[in-house]
């Protein structure tokens, strides 16, 4: 399978302006397969977004930080008609946490989930006295702002007053099943299972990033939990977000269920690296999603 001069944006941030390692065997089978690859900083006024066949939304980890400039940016693609991997509608759907409150009111089981602004958190703590909570902001990544504790405790009540004021944020209990059993990471290529990782923090952390010192290892899990996973999509798929080109479902067994923990739809790590199979599998995805593009906006062989 060979399509020829397909032009391909990789969006990515200012950290990372060249190919990310995770995503180097994909980039590799896409130019081998005749898609011309181009890393883009998403919020680079110079890129001239519409001499792309396409935007493949990937390592844009700092949208959280410039998030009103964000929105601005889908805004302004929507309005050139410039297609993006996965669209915009369901870019902005999942760039803010509450969704996960949308997947609850489907059934999907969670974390229990609350959201308070910056400037009433102490207020809403006071419901959940001496409870190990942690608390991050709807729009965040990374554990950007992200604070776990005891509350009713100085150190805890101490590290939500540090907290920006005027975000908002969720506020969940602790879950000792990350640090004892691990998280579960499993990626969907349109809405198939490809394969899964088990992330566990560091020893004495609660957070699982790699830049925290948490480590990730390749994992089978069961059947049950890949079932779980796919139902938490056919849940997205109920609330109007169909069209996946990738997926990640993070969460954690409790108590034997699969709860979810996060649906990264936007720019996840798909944890390519090692698992060259994976990369190529996603790479046939997009050729195909590709060939499905008006045949005028492009030059064939």
């Amino acid at each position: 399978m060979r399509v020829s001069d397909f032009r391909l944006a990789i969006a990515s941030s200012r950290q990372f302006p060249t190919v990310h390692p995770d995503d180097a065997h994909l980039v590799a089978t896409l130019e081998r397969l005749g898609v011309q690859a181009t890393v883009c900083v998403w919020n680079d006024p110079q890129v001239e977004w519409t001499a792309f066949d396409a935007v493949l939304i990937r390592t844009i980890w700092d949208y959280f930080e410039h998030y009103a400039a964000f929105r601005g940016w889908l805004d302004m693609l929507d309005r050139l008609d410039v297609i993006t991997i996965n669209d915009t509608k369901t870019l902005r759907w999942n760039s803010d946490k509450r969704y996960m409150l949308d997947l609850e009111r489907e059934g999907v089981p969670i974390i229990p989930t609350h959201v308070a602004h910056g400037g009433s958190l102490q207020h809403a703590l006071s419901s959940m006295s001496e409870r190990d909570v942690v608390i991050k902001p709807t729009v965040s990544g990374g554990a950007w702002h992200t604070v776990r504790g005891k509350t009713g405790t100085p150190a805890c009540q101490q590290a939500v007053d540090a907290l920006p004021k005027h975000l908002d944020y969720l506020v969940q209990p602790f879950v000792p099943e990350i640090a004892s059993e691990g998280e579960w990471s499993l990626m969907f290529f349109d809405n198939t299972y490809s394969h899964a990782v088990l992330k566990r923090p560091t020893a004495g952390d609660y957070r699982v990033q790699e830049q925290h010192g948490g480590r990730t290892a390749p994992a089978t899990p069961d059947d049950s939990i890949v079932h779980a996973a796919g139902k938490t999509l056919l849940a997205t798929a109920a609330l109007g977000y169909r069209d996946l080109a990738y997926a990640r479902v993070d969460g954690v067994m409790v108590n034997g269920q699969f709860l979810v923990m996060e649906l990264e739809v936007i720019e996840p790590s798909l944890f390519l690296t090692g698992n060259p199979g994976a990369a190529e599998r996603f790479a046939r995805h997009l050729v195909e999603r590709l060939q499905m593009l008006p045949r005028e906006a492009h030059l064939l062989d």
